[in-house]
């Protein structure tokens, strides 16, 4: 017997009809034998909805109070799902992110998760229920109170569940059939990979791909847990993400790209004039650092031999942006520099694949495809398996749809189908 942690985004459990359907998979895999755990998102848009509320009442909503409504949306899908699956002649059980062992640390909103103690999960399991778990939940170890994990935090709970309860899958259920070579909401001929390692779709989720989160992928690799992704619409493969010694091919000598992402949720800030002097940089980015606002892409220019002065432009969470400015603004005086260029109307176009790493040629050719598409680069990054650049905004798809065609990534066919809505 398995023991299978499945997980159900928000357009997979949007209306009743979807949870009866999904009711019918999960008690499928546990007539074939399996115990099931199940981690559910919010129905549909549920997250937005009851955000918008909030912010009717309040522009600016306490972070405890925030998690205590969100939270709402997890048990409404979880208590109608067990409902479901009830109904069907099968018990289950409902749990809440704390109720199913779920610690994390106090930040509420984008909480962490400290460790995970399942013991009523277990208890029930070994009498024989099915368990649904609220996703993106947990309790502070702290003040004790319930906290969110920030979006696609669903993604996390189930991957920290598997591995807390030793799981032989964790299945990631979606609204299309796996990890495809792009987004097939703007490329309907990508093809969808069968496999892919943990590294690769790490890069893929910090590359803005939004099939799985990426701290969910981090644990995943951590933990050495195999996740499944498929579809809860179809019956049709997915895509396992696992270890890259588990892939064959993997090590051939030629190029391997796994696909193009794309991020359209950043934006640009350049920091003008800064004196060319030890240490000003340290200063800049430790601000933010404080302000704990993330970073992805720097470039420095060669200072002017004239003034002695060099500009700085990074790229960061566009919902970020308002923080960065005024935490930089506070070091102008005491720095020197001359001004602050916001630009929130880029894009992050990202080229990933292990093969990459001994094949020269897939630099020159990823810039040639984005050449030959009209499309201006604006800044330029690159890790051993991945190459990014940052483009405007309107040319993002653009660029995608080149690359993806000079790596030959196109399908005969159209086998990209996006079944759902916008829940995850």
């Amino acid at each position: 017997m398995a023991l299978v942690v499945q997980k159900y985004g928000g357009s997979s459990v949007a209306d009743a009809e979807r949870i009866k359907a999904v009711a019918q998979r999960i008690v499928a895999t546990r007539k074939a034998g399996n115990d099931v755990v199940v981690v559910v998102s919010a129905m549909g848009d549920t997250t937005d909805d009851l955000i918008d509320k909030a912010k009717q009442v309040s522009p600016l909503p306490p972070g405890r109070e925030l998690d205590m409504l969100l939270t709402a949306g997890e048990r409404i899908s979880m208590a109608l799902l067990a409902m479901a699956i009830s109904n069907l002649g099968h018990e289950a059980r409902s749990f809440t992110g704390s109720q199913a062992g779920v610690i994390t640390d106090g930040a509420h909103g984008k909480a962490k998760i400290i460790d995970v103690t399942p013991g009523r999960i277990q208890t029930a399991l070994s009498e024989g229920s099915i368990c649904i778990v609220a996703g993106f939940q947990g309790v502070s170890q702290g003040t004790k109170d319930i906290t969110t994990l920030g979006r696609g935090g669903s993604d996390t709970t189930a991957v920290a569940l598997a591995a807390a309860l030793d799981a032989d899958v964790c299945e990631i259920y979606t609204d299309v059939d796996g990890v495809f070579t792009a987004d097939p909401r703007i490329i309907p001929g990508a093809r969808r990979i069968p496999r892919i390692s943990y590294e690769e779709m790490l890069e893929m989720a910090a590359s803005g791909a939004k099939i799985l989160h990426l701290r969910c992928v981090e644990y995943a690799r951590r933990y050495n847990m195999p996740i499944h992704v498929r579809s809860s619409f179809s019956t049709k493969e997915g895509t396992w993400v696992v270890d890259s010694s588990e892939i064959e091919g993997h090590e051939m000598e030629q190029a391997i790209i796994s696909g193009v992402a794309h991020d359209r949720s950043e934006a640009k800030i350049t920091v003008v004039g800064v004196p060319d002097k030890v240490g000003e940089a340290a200063s800049i980015f430790s601000a933010l650092s404080e302000a704990e606002i993330n970073i992805d892409m720097i470039v420095q220019n060669v200072s002017a031999a004239s003034t002695g002065r060099t500009d700085i432009s990074f790229t960061l969470p566009v919902t970020d942006g308002q923080a960065a400015l005024t935490s930089l603004n506070k070091l102008k005086d005491r720095i020197g520099f001359e001004s602050l260029r916001f630009d929130d109307r880029i894009g992050k176009v990202s080229l990933i694949g292990a093969g990459m790493r001994s094949h020269p040629g897939v630099t020159a050719k990823f810039f040639g495809a984005i050449a030959d598409a009209g499309v201006n680069i604006e800044m330029i990054s690159t890790s051993e398996i991945r190459i990014s650049v940052v483009v405007a905004q309107d040319d993002v798809d653009t660029a995608v749809a080149s690359a993806h065609r000079a790596f030959d990534l196109d399908s005969d066919q159209i086998e990209a189908v996006v079944y759902g809505g916008t829940g995850r």
